[in-house]
C-alpha cells in the first residue's frame, strides 16, 4: 500500500534494501491522483502496453527501454523518460538498476494483458 504525503520523509534508501527482487514494485507515496513507484531492474521484462502515459526516472545504474517499433531509449541515473500510452515496450538492464515510476494507481505492471507463461 503507498503511503500518502504529510505522513513524513520516505527514505528511498531503506525502501530499495527491502525490495525483495527484480521487477518487485513498491509503491513510495502518493500524489495528485497518482502513485511513485520504485522497482529493481535486472534483466528482461515482458513485452507490454498501457492505456497511459508511464514515466521512468532512473534512480541508479542504467537500463533501457526497448519501444515497439522506434529506437530504444537508454536512461542513466537523473534521467528520465515518458512511455506514450499505447506504446508497446519493455525495460531491460543488463546490471542492476534502481527506477522510479510514475503513473496512476491502477496502473498494472504488466499493461493492458498478463504475459504469456
Amino acid at each position: 500500500m503507498a503511503k500518502t504525503h504529510g505522513t513524513g520523509p520516505v527514505s528511498i534508501e531503506k525502501i530499495i534494501a527491502s525490495l525483495p527482487g527484480p521487477f518487485q514494485q513498491r509503491d513510495l507515496v502518493t500524489a495528485n491522483d497518482t502513485v511513485v513507484r520504485i522497482a529493481l531492474f535486472e534483466g528482461e521484462f515482458p513485452w507490454h502496453e498501457h492505456e497511459e502515459d508511464e514515466l521512468f526516472l532512473c534512480w541508479d545504474g542504467s537500463f533501457r527501454i526497448e519501444l515497439d517499433g522506434r529506437t530504444s531509449v537508454t536512461l542513466n541515473a537523473g534521467e528520465l523518460f515518458v512511455v506514450p500510452a499505447g506504446t508497446r515496450h519493455r525495460p531491460v538492464a543488463e546490471h542492476a538498476a534502481h527506477v522510479l515510476m510514475i503513473e496512476r494507481p491502477e496502473t498494472e505492471q504488466y499493461g493492458n494483458q498478463r504475459p504469456a507463461s
